[in-house]
């Protein structure tokens, strides 16, 4: 079973976890065309990688968090909290957006 490193509660099963998609991702203005609307609603990066994601901790303290998570492996990089930028990992910038 994986397990999370909640930034509020410590490590805990992923059971008590609900998966947010990914994260960093920016509402478009309500002028946005319609074309911008689709690709903000239904299109997400799909990485073989690192990759930002958030997660919420339901049956836990109930916040938001973001994971940097490697797809391939489904280790845990980073955790950080919602509103905080993006840390760098040494040797793996770049590989997500």
């Amino acid at each position: 079973m994986m397990q999370l490193q909640c930034p509020y509660c410590g490590v805990r099963d992923e059971m008590e976890f609900r998966f947010g998609g990914q994260s960093h991702i920016t509402r478009p203005s309500p002028e946005a065309t319609d074309a911008e609307w689709a690709d903000y609603l239904f299109n997400r990066d799909n990485l073989k990688g690192v990759h930002a994601e958030r997660w919420y901790h339901g049956f836990g303290c109930g916040r938001w968090f973001n994971v940097l998570r490697d797809t391939s492996t489904h280790e845990m990089l980073g955790v950080y909290r919602m509103g905080a930028p993006r840390p760098a990992l040494p040797g793996k910038d770049g590989e997500t957006p």
